[in-house]
């Protein structure tokens, strides 16, 4: 899943691509560089963002959309509000991406009505501290699973279920770590499962520079890929770069080819 902010003040690409063009453009190095899907998000989720009015959410992200959509790509949209996944969907995309994992009232009748898959994220909302966990595995698993079984209760298929643990949303680096080693936890609950560290704040001890967007973090984004892909199955990983993704996969793939064969 590649990632397309279509914001102004995203934490690592904000303001690059608030153009229908260089949306259009980045969409395309995404698809070409490995990516199934384009998460279009026109609504900054970092720390501190400030709340996006719907009518200019709206405006960002309908016009990507439809152009994406005309060519092929297939879309998701990465919002929070009912308003804009329906719209979205009728403009052409196929999967709804909730960072939120359903705060608003209306988001799952919104993916009942359609049909189609949706994320859901886990996120205590953008007043939660971090830490405030008695066992941040245990916790996050809890929560997602109630939040899946609404979903489902308001007429959502199991099967269109994705579980996101949410990676730096009011978690500390060490609580990043403990749902990473026990996302075995989480898969026990029976849905696929998405992530997304690509340039999280818990990565950059691990290279020279602060920078978000440094080649550096990106590749130790990568690296992790690789490690969690070698130890579970997972539905999906959200990338700010595919290619960098689809080599990690591919790594891991030639090793459990050549231990097969060794075997």
């Amino acid at each position: 899943m590649g990632i397309l902010n279509v914001t102004p003040d995203s934490f690592s690409d904000g303001g690059r691509f608030t153009g229908l063009e260089s949306a259009v453009e980045h969409a395309g190095r995404l698809t070409a560089s490995g990516a199934d899907i384009v998460d279009v998000g026109g609504e900054s989720t970092r720390p501190g963002a400030v709340p996006v009015p719907t009518d200019v959410e709206l405006r960002r992200v309908l016009p990507v959309v439809r152009a994406l959509v005309e060519t092929g790509v297939k879309v998701s949209i990465d919002t929070q509000k009912a308003v804009v996944a329906r719209a979205a969907l009728e403009a052409g995309a196929g999967i709804i991406n909730d960072v939120t994992g359903g705060a608003d009232p209306e988001m799952k009748s919104a993916v009942a009505a359609a049909g189609v898959p949706v994320v859901i994220a886990h996120s205590r909302g953008p007043s939660a501290l971090p830490g405030e966990y008695s066992d941040v595995s245990r916790d996050v698993v809890q929560d997602l699973a109630a939040r899946a079984r609404a979903f489902e209760h308001a007429g959502v298929e199991p099967s269109s279920i994705i579980l996101d643990p949410g990676l730096g949303f009011s978690k500390t680096p060490q609580q990043n770590w403990e749902l990473l080693r026990h996302l075995n936890a989480l898969q026990s609950l029976g849905y696929p499962v998405l992530i997304g560290a690509s340039r999280k704040r818990f990565l950059r001890t691990f290279v020279d520079t602060p920078e978000p967007a440094s080649p550096e973090l990106d590749e130790v984004s990568a690296m992790l890929t690789a490690v969690v892909l070698s130890r579970f199955e997972l539905w999906g990983v959200r990338t700010h770069v595919p290619r960098l993704a689809r080599v990690a996969q591919r790594l891991v793939d030639a090793l459990d080819s050549f231990e097969g064969t060794a075997r």
